[in-house]
């Protein structure tokens, strides 16, 4: 009775006691107890126990049936892959950081349809013989405010000094090469944030005027 508690059941005119039994913050009912109680394999069992296992997986590997042995391959690479995955949780990996968005950065599939439409239209600038100067720059920003690209032709070119201006001409324009065809024509894209530039010839290159003042012949007396 020392850890029975008393209840009060009142039913119209009549009041019923009743003692309920309690047990202790440690200890479980006996119907708890066995319903948790674990039984304790020998080694002896679980030997048997794994070689039945084995022999299980044996005859299946060794089935006639292709469809028994694929199954049990199935399962087995299933279960592998569940337990790498737990294996896996265990470890936490670094973020890797966000690669920053650069909206000048071109796909393949932008670059094909930029060259595509470069080739198709009739806009371009002429480089002659005298090279870059202030007026082909000029000349493909007056292009870029209607067109996305401008064709640069050059003609006559030296071999090899296409590629040379090239790197000229997107250092000073801004522009991105789309590509250089072997009819020395280079196709410029003026850029997805193109701003037309307050100065629109740079101010470090020469006018047409003064190449040919620096191409005139000079005489020593």
């Amino acid at each position: 009775m020392r850890n029975a508690s008393v209840g009060i059941k009142a039913d119209g005119e009549t009041v019923r006691f009743s003692l309920n039994k309690q047990c202790d913050g440690n200890r479980l009912p006996m119907e708890e107890k066995k319903g948790t109680k674990r039984v304790k394999m020998s080694k002896k069992a679980k030997r048997n126990e794994l070689r039945f296992y084995r022999l299980k997986a044996k005859k299946k590997i060794n089935s006639p049936s292709p469809e028994v042995r694929i199954r049990y391959k199935l399962e087995k690479a299933k279960r592998k892959e569940a337990w790498l995955i737990e294996k896996l949780t265990k470890f936490e990996l670094p973020k890797a950081p966000a690669e920053a968005y650069d909206p000048e950065i071109l796909t393949d599939e932008e670059r094909h349809y930029l060259k595509r439409t470069g080739e198709k239209k009739k806009n371009y600038v002429q480089v002659g013989r005298r090279g870059v100067f202030g007026g082909v720059v000029l000349n493909m920003h007056l292009h870029w405010k209607k067109h996305e690209t401008v064709k640069v032709v050059c003609k006559p070119c030296e071999p090899g000094k296409i590629h040379e201006y090239a790197e000229v001409l997107a250092q000073l324009s801004k522009g991105i090469v789309i590509d250089i065809n072997p009819s020395n024509t280079i196709i410029f894209y003026r850029g997805k944030n193109y701003v037309q530039p307050e100065v629109i010839s740079p101010p470090d290159t020469l006018s047409k005027d003064k190449i040919k003042l620096t191409e005139l012949p000079s005489y020593n007396n």
